[in-house]
């Protein structure tokens, strides 16, 4: 008989195992998590605060303005931790999205697939291409566009020549290209060199709103930002920022806060001269980074009001006297956007 019930006891066992596994491997939110979860919604709506990387992140946290909940003051799902609060007395979910469109993308997701959310906010720093602002200063964009889905011609071919499969509509020359040998290093004067890397050609993301009509796809290359939100925000154009690191190393002008035409966002680290001046050029963009155009993306689709605040860092591909810009001021460009921040989720309170 003991031998019996240790048989069914060890049957048992494996069975729960079994099943944890297999949620786990399947990607499913446990029981206690959906309760948690379901407790966390029933007192919403909140607004979606979304940070890139930790010390982005932090400056929100620290701020002494969020108030943790006392009674679920996390939840972690899926390798995210989605922080319960009140910011500026609005009920806000804080996550950390990690680097890269992949990244903030199935963070955003998860944010708006989970929680009763109203509206997202992302807060962080960015490089910039725009030569009229400088480091320090926060830029917030109408509209972001992912530049990182090309169409990469073959040798030979140019600007009159059809791309494969555009004539299925998957791809375009609506939006235009980067042609490499403009950039080439010239060995004689006035001399023409073609590069084999020929051109790449920007294209839209296909989405699929969730008011449509289940995979019939649509095109965006350029995403609005909420217009309420962008509205806001000009009231914080006046908003005194921080130009110094410490007592010896400050910025030529105190920083400050500008509403801009366009962003970018592609899975690149923009370290370098010539593209930066193309990206402004060819799209009028200010800030550069890896994660915005990801959530812009998953809030239209998801018909979500959505703006992001981007604090400059680096002239991308350098410019300015001082050197090291990205090491040297990351710390005051993260703390100057987490200010921001702050004083739009108080705005949008009043």
């Amino acid at each position: 008989m003991k031998t019996h019930l240790r048989v069914m006891l060890l049957v048992f066992v494996v069975l729960v195992l079994g099943i944890s596994t297999s949620n786990r491997a399947n990607g499913a939110v446990s029981p206690v998590t959906k309760k948690n979860i379901d407790r966390i919604n029933k007192r919403g709506p909140y607004f979606g605060i979304v940070a890139p990387n930790i010390f982005e992140l932090n400056p929100l946290l620290e701020s002494g303005s969020f108030v943790a909940d006392e009674n679920q003051p996390y939840v972690d799902c899926s390798g995210r931790r989605f922080r319960i609060g009140v910011l500026e007395n609005q009920k806000v979910i804080i996550v950390m999205t990690g680097l890269s469109m992949l990244n903030a993308g199935i963070t955003t997701q998860l944010l708006l697939t989970l929680f009763n959310v109203k509206g997202v906010v992302l807060s962080g720093i960015a490089g910039n291409a725009n030569p009229k602002l400088q480091i320090g200063d926060v830029a917030i964009p109408q509209y972001w566009a992912h530049t990182g889905l090309w169409n990469w011609q073959r040798f030979g071919d140019g600007p009159d020549d059809v791309l494969p499969l555009e004539s299925n509509g998957d791809y375009t020359r609506k939006i235009g290209y980067l042609k490499f040998s403009n950039f080439n290093n010239k060995t004689t004067k006035d001399k023409h060199v073609d590069n084999l890397l020929n051109n790449v050609w920007y294209q839209p993301e296909e989405v699929f709103p969730v008011f449509g009509y289940p995979e019939v796809r649509q095109h965006a290359f350029w995403v609005p930002v909420n217009q309420q939100y962008f509205e806001a925000a000009k009231k914080l154009e006046n908003l005194k920022l921080r130009g110094c690191v410490n007592t010896t190393t400050c910025l030529p002008r105190r920083p400050v806060v500008v509403r801009v035409k366009r962003g970018v966002s592609a899975n690149v680290f923009v370290d370098n001269k010539a593209y930066r001046e193309f990206l402004y050029s060819k799209f009028e963009a200010s800030p550069i980074d890896m994660e915005s155009a990801a959530v812009a993306l998953v809030c239209f689709q998801q018909k979500t009001p959505f703006i992001a605040i981007r604090a400059l860092s680096d002239l991308a591909g350098g410019g300015f006297s001082v050197s090291n810009e990205a090491a040297t001021f990351v710390s005051l460009a993260a703390q100057n956007s987490a200010e921001v921040l702050l004083k739009f989720v108080a705005l949008l309170s009043s």
